[in-house]
């Protein structure tokens, strides 16, 4: 395994973190335990949740990946060798069901104090905003189009203090962002450059891979300078960048074939990208998976690539992909076709 470490810290995480957002719903809670099993065997020790999981998100299973790994913790006694990442629920129709929506103080507290409980820990590594409150950032809209409709009021300032509160309480150590844009990345880094006594956003957890790599386009240069690591998530664009569902039949229990409303990576022109790059890797005697997760590697602005996985198959496949070196020619060949057919998953 290789390892990076938080910005800003002396925590060192393995570049490749353990993904749990199926834990619940396409997995048990016993191939869960098993996931975590592997995946520390072999020197995963950064695991990502959220209090949202298992996605799609339902209230009947409201927060049972958080379960399934707190029991995780109190059987093998593992808390220690594990840093461990969990996220406070944006605003947003799907997540009506939880409690009142926004980063209020009481909400953010009620969330906290809700994961610790359900993950059996008395502190949580790395606490994340899991959606912006404004009406940003919205899968398949390309642009910003939201301000005359968007009633969020700016309230960083109070939301930096209720998280500094729980980092002076011990039970949360860091924090960051998630599918954020450029500007409120930067209005979050202002607002504690401006007020030293509040706590910084140290990472930044948006999608990347090679469908979709928006982050690219001003978020990458932010990351950069001012050391606000990103966590890739959807490495492998819903499996989309497995190769598995270009053809004529659907895998079962694959998740775009169980949740055919998740298109983010269906359209014609993803598909045509996915067949672009399922050649170059087949040209170079490598797996489209692992071409896709070591591309993602590769990244000068990445903390750690969070993979996810429903079978021990894909997990090893996955987690062998950070020994997976590209050469220049595969590293042209990716750009080559980025540049016929840029982010074609918006």
């Amino acid at each position: 395994m290789k390892y990076t470490r938080l910005p800003h810290t002396d925590i060192k995480v393995s570049k490749i973190c353990l993904g749990t957002m199926t834990w619940g719903r396409q997995n048990s809670e016993e191939e869960g335990h098993e996931q975590m099993d592997y995946a520390l065997e072999q020197g995963v020790n950064f695991f990502d949740t959220a209090e949202l999981y298992p996605i799609p998100a339902k209230k009947e299973l409201y927060a049972v990946t958080e379960e399934i790994i707190g029991n995780w913790f109190k059987k093998t006694g593992n808390r220690d060798k594990v840093v461990l990442a969990s996220k406070i629920a944006g605003r947003g129709d799907y997540t009506k069901f939880i409690r009142t929506t926004g980063f209020s103080k009481d909400s953010i507290i009620k969330a906290v104090e809700g994961s610790l409980q359900r993950l059996q820990t008395d502190y949580i590594d790395l606490y994340q905003l899991h959606w912006p409150e404004r009406n940003v950032n919205i899968f398949g809209q390309r642009g910003y189009n939201a301000h005359a409709i968007d009633p969020w009021e700016d309230n960083i300032h109070q939301v930096l203090e209720t998280l500094r509160d729980l980092v002076s309480e011990g039970k949360i150590r860091h924090i960051g962002i998630s599918n954020e844009t450029p500007w409120g990345t930067m209005r979050f880094l202002e607002e504690s450059k401006v007020h030293r006594s509040l706590p910084r956003m140290l990472t930044i957890q948006n999608s990347y891979n090679l469908l979709n790599r928006i982050f690219e386009v001003g978020l990458s240069e932010i990351s950069i300078r001012e050391h606000i690591g990103l966590l890739a998530y959807s490495p492998m664009a819903f499996g989309v960048l497995s190769g598995k569902y270009l053809g004529e039949i659907k895998p079962r229990k694959a998740r775009i074939t169980l949740f055919p409303n998740y298109t983010r990576y269906s359209s014609d022109t993803a598909t045509q990208a996915t067949e672009k790059y399922n050649q170059l890797a087949q040209e170079h005697g490598l797996s489209l998976a692992q071409m896709a997760l070591a591309f993602v590697n590769t990244r000068p602005f990445l903390t750690s690539n969070i993979i996810g996985a429903t079978t021990m198959e894909q997990l090893k496949e996955n987690i062998e992909s950070i020994d997976v070196e590209l050469s220049d020619e595969v590293l042209k060949g990716i750009e080559d076709i980025h540049n016929e057919i840029p982010n074609p998953a918006p």
